[in-house]
C-alpha cells in the first residue's frame, strides 16, 4: 500500500472510530437518559447538546472522515491495491450510513425540534418524532460507523 492511501487509511480508522463511539453512546445511554426526563427538559437538554456538537473538532471527525471516504473510493479505483475494495466499502458505507443519514434524518429533526415555536410544539415534535425516527436512525449511524470502522481496519491491515 502506497504511504499515501495508508496514512489516510489510518486516519480514515481514526474518524470512523470516533463517530461510532459517539453515535453508540447516545444509542445506549444518552438519548434514554432524556427520555426519562419531563419532555420540556429533554428538548431544552437535546437542543443543548445539538448546538454545541457544532464545533470544529466534531466537524473534523465527522466531515472530514466523510471527505476520506470519497478519497479512499477514488484510490481504490486508481490504486487498485489489496485490501483498497475494503477501503472502499468503508468509504461507501460511511459516507450513506452515516454522513448521509445524518444529513437527510437526523439533522432536520434537529432542527424541527430547535425551530418548534412553542413548548406543546416542542413537546410533540421530542415525543411524537425524535424519542423516536431520530433514535432510530441514530441506530443506523451507529451500526454504519462501526461497519466503516471495521472496512477501514481491514483494508489497512491487507494494504
Amino acid at each position: 500500500m502506497i504511504a499515501l492511501v495508508a496514512a489516510l487509511a489510518f486516519a480514515a480508522v481514526i474518524g470512523s472510530g470516533l463517530m461510532a463511539g459517539l453515535f453508540f453512546v447516545f444509542s445506549v445511554c444518552i438519548m434514554q437518559a432524556l427520555a426519562r426526563l419531563p419532555a420540556e427538559q429533554g428538548v431544552a437538554a437535546m437542543n443543548a447538546i445539538n448546538v454545541v456538537i457544532q464545533n470544529p473538532l466534531f466537524f473534523a471527525a465527522f466531515m472530514g472522515t466523510a471527505l476520506l471516504g470519497l478519497i479512499l473510493i477514488a484510490a481504490a479505483f486508481i490504486w487498485g491495491g489489496e485490501g483498497s475494495y475494503l477501503l472502499a466499502a468503508g468509504g461507501f458505507v460511511y459516507l450513506a450510513g452515516t454522513f448521509a443519514v445524518t444529513m437527510v434524518f437526523n439533522v432536520p429533526l434537529n432542527n424541527a425540534l430547535a425551530n418548534a415555536t412553542s413548548v406543546e410544539a416542542a413537546t410533540e415534535v421530542w415525543q411524537q418524532r425524535y424519542l423516536t425516527d431520530w433514535v432510530w436512525w441514530n441506530h443506523v449511524r451507529t451500526i454504519a460507523s462501526i461497519g466503516s470502522l471495521t472496512l477501514f481496519v481491514l483494508g489497512f491491515q491487507r494494504g
